[in-house]
């Protein structure tokens, strides 16, 4: 079924269902990886919300949580400019982080969190998305740790994902009909 956001129109991508089997087993590798660990899982907000959600629902680890808040886009494009905003900043040296993305586009987001979290002296940085767009990506040397599905590089809505701030709260995940 075709939808409507804003001036735009969008055509079914992933469903519901595909994307919980890719969360579960993104967090079978996470539990297997990272056992003995208490890992600070930092899911990026507005859009992991419900990936991180998910996700943690399915860690069988002691964990911690710490959100952390970006913004990059304008519309349907990346503004190739980063804001970040600590909603609540741990202490991370010696921990275990764990990223949770929506998805990875450019990497412009992701290179600017790596280099920030870096400077704190954590035992490790894991990424986790649920999405990756390996064309999109700008920086050849990003790679995600945790990966729910690979996909082309087309602009999509929904289960977090926004065009103008509308669509997130989709279930399953619409592409921009061509």
């Amino acid at each position: 079924m075709q939808i409507q956001i804003h001036d735009k129109q969008f055509v079914p991508f992933l469903s519901a269902a595909k994307i919980q089997a890719a969360i579960q087993v993104v967090a079978q590798q996470i539990n297997h990886d990272l056992a003995g660990t208490i890992p600070l899982f930092m899911p990026v907000l507005n859009g992991s919300v419900f990936f991180a959600t998910d996700l943690l629902r399915h860690i069988n680890l002691p964990c911690e949580i710490a959100f952390i808040k970006t913004r990059s886009y304008h519309g349907t494009n990346s503004t190739g400019t980063v804001e970040v905003t600590w909603v609540d900043k741990p202490n991370l040296a010696g921990r275990t982080i764990v990223i949770v993305e929506d998805i990875i586009d450019t990497g412009h987001t992701l290179t600017k969190l790596l280099a920030l979290l870096s400077e704190q002296n954590p035992a490790a940085i894991k990424i986790a998305c649920l999405l990756e767009k390996p064309e999109a990506n700008c920086y050849p040397n990003l790679k995600p740790d945790y990966v729910g599905m690979q996909i082309p590089n087309k602009f999509v809505v929904g289960y977090g994902l926004d065009y103008n701030g509308h669509g997130r709260n989709l279930p399953e995940i619409y592409q921009l009909k061509e």
